[in-house]
C-alpha cells in the first residue's frame, strides 16, 4: 500500500504477485540463451517457452506446500508475467527437465530480478547451486551488479542463496483477513467517489498514481507504462471490476486498489494513493471496497502483502488483518 505503504512484493501471491520492480533498463539481448548450465546426467537444460507455465506451475506449487504449506501460485502469475515486453523468456530463462517433466527453473529479469525453483524430489542433487551459479552469470551477461529475490523465511531456498553469499535486504509480510472480521468503511469526503475504471485514460491515471506513490520509498526508475499494463490487463481472467479507483470532485483519479481474484481468494495486488489526497480514509475505504468487491465476485479469502520499507505493517494489522507467511528480499553483488 502507497498511503505510504503498499502491496508490491516482487513476488508472486505468497510470493505475491507483482514479482518484478523495474530497475534501470540494460541492453536488450538477442539470440540463443549464452550461458550453460551443468546437471546430473539423465537431466536436460532448455530455455522456458510460454508453454512451460503449467510445469513451472506445478513445480513451483509443489515447493509451496513444503516451504509455507500451502499452494499460493496460480498459473495466471506466470502467465501475466512473462508477457511484460521487456522480459524475453527465450533468453532470460532456463528449465532442467527429467524427461518431458521441469524439476528446476530460473529466470533473471533485467540483471536484477531472479527467480528459481527445484521440486523437492529433486533436491540434494546440486541442481539449486548450480541455478545460483547461473543466474549470478546470466545476471551479469544482462549488464546486472546486483541480482535477488524474495523467499520464504526458513525456506529451502533462503538456505540455498544464504550459502552462497546472498544476503537480506528487506522483509516482506503477507496478510489475511481473518473471515470474522469486517472492515469497516469510512465515509468519503464530498464529492469523492469510488468506480471501476470505464477505458484505457483511467488505466494510464491510474499507473501514475501506483507508481509516484511506489517510489516514494522505492530506488529504481518508473516503469514503463507497457510493462505495467500488459500483466494486468493481459492476465487470464482480467476484468474491469478488479481495477478500483478513488475520484476527486473535479473527477481526477487519485487512488487505486488492483484485485484479482483466484479462485476462492481475492488479493490486493496494488493499492495507492496520491500524496496530496492521503489523510481522507481513501487508503482504508479502497482497501474495503476491494474485499466487498472480491467476495461480490465469490471470494472467501482475502489478502495482500507489504514490506518492512513501507511501514505499513501496523496499519493492516490495525484493521484486522494478521501475518500469515514472512519472506526475505536476498540479494548479492555479481
Amino acid at each position: 500500500m502507497s498511503t505510504g505503504g503498499r502491496t508490491d512484493l516482487n513476488i508472486r501471491m505468497h510470493r505475491p504477485r507483482c514479482r518484478w520492480h523495474p530497475v534501470a533498463m540494460v541492453t536488450p539481448l538477442s539470440g540463443p540463451l549464452s550461458v550453460p548450465l551443468s546437471v546430473p546426467p539423465g537431466l536436460a537444460t532448455r530455455p522456458l517457452t510460454p508453454s512451460d507455465s503449467t510445469g513451472v506451475f506445478e513445480l513451483i506449487a509443489a515447493a509451496e506446500l513444503v516451504d509455507i504449506g500451502e499452494v499460493a501460485i496460480e498459473e495466471a502469475d506466470l502467465v501475466s508475467d512473462w508477457k511484460r515486453p521487456s522480459f524475453d523468456i527465450s533468453t532470460q530463462s532456463i528449465g532442467v527437465l527429467d524427461g518431458s517433466t521441469l524439476v528446476a527453473y530460473a529466470e533473471v529479469y533485467q540483471g536484477r530480478w531472479a527467480d528459481l525453483g527445484v521440486h523437492p524430489d529433486h533436491r540434494g542433487r546440486g541442481l539449486g547451486r548450480a541455478l545460483v551459479g547461473w543466474l549470478l552469470a546470466e545476471s551479469r551477461r544482462q549488464g546486472g551488479t546486483l541480482v535477488g529475490m524474495p523467499v520464504p523465511s526458513g525456506s529451502y531456498r533462503e538456505r540455498l542463496l544464504g550459502a552462497h553469499g546472498f544476503e537480506p535486504l528487506w522483509d516482506s509480510w503477507v496478510l489475511r483477513l481473518p473471515p470474522e472480521v469486517e472492515l469497516a468503511v469510512p465515509q468519503l469526503p464530498d464529492g469523492y467517489r469510488i468506480r471501476a475504471v470505464e477505458g484505457p485514460a483511467d488505466v494510464e491515471a491510474a499507473y501514475h498514481v501506483v507508481e509516484d506513490a511506489f517510489l516514494e520509498w522505492s530506488d529504481r526508475p518508473k516503469s514503463s507504462y507497457a510493462d505495467w499494463s500488459v500483466p494486468i490487463l493481459e492476465r487470464p481472467g482480467y476484468e474491469p471490476w478488479q481495477f478500483r479507483v478513488a475520484t476527486d470532485p473535479e473527477g481526477t483519479i487519485v487512488g487505486v486498489a488492483l484485485v484479482p481474484v483466484g479462485e476462492g481468494f481475492g488479493y490486493v495486488e496494488k493499492l495507492a494513493v496520491r500524496a496530496d489526497q492521503r489523510g481522507r480514509g481513501l487508503g482504508v475505504a479502497l482497501l474495503s471496497e476491494a474485499f466487498a468487491t472480491a467476495r461480490a465476485h465469490g471470494a472467501e479469502r482475502f489478502e495482500l502483502s507489504t514490506d518492512s520499507r513501507t511501514g505499513a505493517l501496523g496499519l493492516y494489522e490495525s484493521v484486522g488483518m494478521v501475518v500469515t507467511s514472512t519472506w526475505r528480499h536476498l540479494a548479492r553483488r555479481v
